[in-house]
């Protein structure tokens, strides 16, 4: 029989994305909708509110699991200071892919780790350079991935890698929501083994 030896650990988060990337660590989770308004508030910057976002859904989250490590994150993208979300729809993607095409936009993806009082926030940010294409390509992206529910409209895990030039960041992951290499430093702080160990 084996027995974990991690504590317990709730991913607030609704995104199929992020449970898919924490499901790489190997460790059990649990995964509860955060249910926090993501409105931005006036005059918030695009770090501010990844930060915030992150913050939020950990808490609202450890509010009713006090017991349990949560995580909470949040990604804003960013073009020239102002941010840009999920598009919803094929007319706003494409607007927000014209608007980015031979522009640099930095995602910046916030973690936050909590158990009651105990927190830890931080954000990774992902320099993104976007190539010069047509309308013509960037709409059959479009028709081909529906990328509607990602910040930016281009998925780098997929088809949209190759709207991309270049990509800069210290967590691969970071992009694609939820950086892993800070994650696992948190984690192993809060006494997760990552690797887990196993014992018989």
């Amino acid at each position: 029989m084996s027995i974990s030896t991690n504590p317990p650990l709730i991913l607030a988060s609704t995104s199929v994305y992020r449970r898919e990337l924490l499901e790489r660590l190997r460790i059990p989770f649990e995964v509860v909708s955060p249910k926090v308004d993501e409105t931005p508030l006036a005059g918030e910057s695009s770090l501010d509110l990844s930060l915030r976002l992150a913050h939020a859904k950990a808490a609202a989250v450890s509010k009713a699991h006090p017991n349990a490590w949560v995580i909470g994150s949040d990604q804003v993208a960013d073009l020239c200071g102002a941010a840009i979300g999920k598009p919803g729809n094929f007319e706003r993607a494409m607007a927000q892919l014209q608007l980015m095409r031979g522009q640099t936009v930095t995602f910046y993806t916030a973690l936050c780790l909590m158990r009651g009082d105990t927190q830890t926030t931080l954000c990774v940010p992902t320099e993104v350079r976007f190539r010069k294409l047509s309308d013509d390509v960037l709409e059959a992206y479009l028709l081909a991935e529906e990328p509607y529910d990602c910040a930016g409209s281009a998925k780098s895990e997929g088809l949209g890698i190759s709207l991309l030039e270049a990509i800069r960041s210290d967590d691969p992951t970071a992009l694609i929501g939820l950086p892993l290499i800070a994650l696992t430093t948190l984690l192993r702080d809060a006494g997760f083994a990552i690797p887990p160990s196993n014992q018989k």
